[in-house]
């Protein structure tokens, strides 16, 4: 199983400039590369009237694809190249050359998403020129990385074409008998971060088509973004939001005013602009920290099918669709209201969990599947009723059962029985939703005992 492993390096001075070099010639063929591509796709595109009698047509030459230009790097290793805007002189020959190679695969496949799409269909936007804020990793192959020797918490690399090792930190050891694949060197507000790509022979490929979900080891999760809580599970149990950004927000604001009434290109704004990375960087830090123990503390309840939301997070977090009246004039669309709640539904970052979740579940032989979530908060687990009609509502008191069903916890028991293929089917007649094929009472006696699992006691 591929595994990746995150450390911080500790190049001395020469490595640093070496590596800025690296960046600076790596920045500068990916902007090259990418600037072709858009010279023929204008060149190479006319009007649909347009006649070649009478308009004058270009001539075509070949599209440029990943393999034209990667045949280009020969011939630019032959002399120094010129950078026109600046007068710098970049030697191509000190980057070890499959590094060189990746960026023209990285150009390739940030063209094709915006022309064709991914594997799904879903096409990106127009890719963007880099500035050396944007570019800031190179790719560097297994067969250019060489393991000199382990020290205590130290790993000493040696890198083709760079001088010296490269010395980094181990903050946890590497697994016995790994089979190094390739490393990721990346700049960051605070430093130089080495990502080590690794194959881990004693851990087995997991295949997801092996786990059978039951009732017993599936556990549904809701995405609940209310107040103080996370995540609802099946279970009854509630996980903490951590809001990373709320918490700094005020700092994080403070920064970035001072650092606009600054001269732009003057040591002061450059110095507010590395705190200001620094704060970003805290923020995405505890993010990612609050995923990653979130996802170890549900895989440690023993579950091997984990069922959530199959959220559009960009529909939720997007801006309210302006209103004018006839003259024109700006009418209140909502969208004030609409702000804070994207800003939380940013915060959250429910897709960077949902993916660690996957990946932290994969090493542990569990699943994890993403199902639509329709109705699921509306329905009472156990009965075919529709109560929640409001977002306010957060329980509803069952009288003939004396029993407080808690919104999110039942929307968690929903969507594992979604997962499961025990949801019944709901339709729209008339405005009112109908009940269609039913299957809740084959789970009435487990969703009833969650339930009643969860009843705080009475003061």
């Amino acid at each position: 199983m591929l595994l990746n492993y995150q450390y911080r390096a500790y190049p001395n001075t020469n490595q640093k400039q070496q590596f800025s070099s690296w960046l600076r010639i790596g920045q500068y063929w990916y902007n090259k590369q990418l600037g072709d591509r858009f010279s023929w796709y204008e060149n190479n595109r006319n009007d649909i009237n347009s006649c070649p009698l009478i308009c004058s047509l270009p001539e075509l030459r070949e599209n440029p694809d990943f393999y034209s230009q990667k045949k280009q790097l020969p011939i630019i290793k032959q002399d120094l190249v010129t950078v026109q805007h600046s007068g710098e002189l970049l030697d191509f020959t000190s980057v070890p050359s499959q590094t060189l190679q990746d960026v023209s695969k990285r150009v390739d496949l940030a063209f094709k998403r915006f022309l064709q799409g991914d594997s799904s269909g879903k096409q990106s936007g127009r890719p963007r020129f880099k500035n050396s804020a944007r570019y800031r990793t190179l790719k560097i192959e297994g067969q250019a990385i060489t393991v000199e020797r382990i020290e205590k918490d130290w790993l000493f690399l040696s890198i083709s074409k760079l001088k010296g090792w490269l010395k980094v930190r181990l903050h946890r050891p590497l697994p016995n008998g790994f089979v190094l694949k390739n490393m990721l060197l990346t700049k960051k507000s605070d430093g130089w971060y080495t990502t080590i790509c690794l194959e881990d022979p004693n851990v087995p490929v997991f295949n997801p088509d092996d786990v059978t979900p039951t009732w017993a080891n599936t556990l549904g999760m809701d995405a609940v973004l209310h107040e103080q809580d996370y995540l609802a599970t099946s279970e009854g149990i509630k996980v903490p939001s951590l809001k990373s950004f709320r918490k700094s927000e005020k700092r994080l604001a403070k920064v970035s005013r001072r650092k606009e009434t600054k001269k732009k290109g003057s040591k002061s704004r450059r110095k507010l602009a590395k705190r200001q990375g620094r704060e970003h960087q805290r923020i995405a830090r505890a993010r990612k920290d609050h995923a990653f123990k979130t996802a170890h503390a549900l895989v440690r309840t023993l579950k091997k099918v984990f069922v959530h939301e199959d959220l559009n997070l960009k529909a939720l977090s997007k801006r309210n669709k302006a209103k004018q009246d006839e003259d024109g004039k700006f009418l209140p669309n909502g969208q004030a209201a609409k702000s804070g709640l994207n800003k939380s539904w940013n915060d959250a970052a429910f897709g960077q969990f949902f993916l660690t979740l996957e990946y932290i579940a994969a090493k542990a032989g569990s699943r994890v599947i993403a199902v639509n979530p329709a109705y699921t908060s509306q329905l009472l687990a156990y009965r075919d009723e529709i109560v929640f009609t409001d977002c306010d509502m957060r329980s509803y008191w069952d009288t003939e059962l004396s029993l407080n069903v808690d919104r999110d916890i039942n929307a968690g028991i929903n969507i594992k029985r979604v997962g499961l293929g025990l949801f019944p089917t709901l339709k729209r007649r008339k405005g009112n939703l109908v009940v269609g094929d039913s299957t809740t009472n084959s789970t009435l006696k487990e969703v009833l005992e969650t339930l009643k699992m969860c009843q705080k006691p009475t003061p």
